[in-house]
């Protein structure tokens, strides 16, 4: 059996020091191995971790870096306790040059969301659902 659980995510970094000074300007705490070679931020749920691209696709036996993708296919979500957090959440990411995708919306499932993409174009999604369930640690468990 393979135990369900995502327990780090990585980011493959072009420009790592820009892409975690982006992520710190957001208050996001870093773990004490933090460094402008290899970065861990904490999170709710799991620990995000900034590699150099090279040396991700090295370690994954992958041949050739590609250029930055508009989008990489991959969505990443911030979870909030209230509605109207969201917009308050995608105008800090505004002020710290975070490029909003979408704007906060009212969406068709009954709660509210919006995306920005990070300086190397993750993309994020903000969301507020009325049905979220959270831990005591902050993870959503259920919705």
């Amino acid at each position: 059996m393979i135990p369900a659980r995502v327990s780090l995510i990585t980011i493959g970094a072009y420009e790592l020091p820009t892409l975690r000074r982006f992520y710190q300007s957001l208050g996001w705490a870093e773990t004490e191995i933090s460094s402008d070679t290899y970065a861990v931020f904490r999170t709710a749920g799991v620990l995000l971790s900034i590699f150099p691209i090279e040396e991700l696709y090295k370690d994954a036996n992958l041949s050739e870096v590609k250029p930055i993708p508009e989008f990489r296919g991959v969505t990443l979500a911030i979870n909030l306790d209230k509605r109207e957090d969201v917009d308050l959440v995608i105008e800090e990411v505004r002020k710290r040059g975070g490029r909003i995708v979408k704007e906060p919306e009212d969406a068709f499932w009954g709660g509210r969301s919006a995306y920005f993409m990070d300086p190397e174009n993750n993309a994020w999604e903000v969301a507020w659902n009325p049905t979220a369930v959270f831990n005591e640690y902050g993870a959503m468990t259920s919705f």
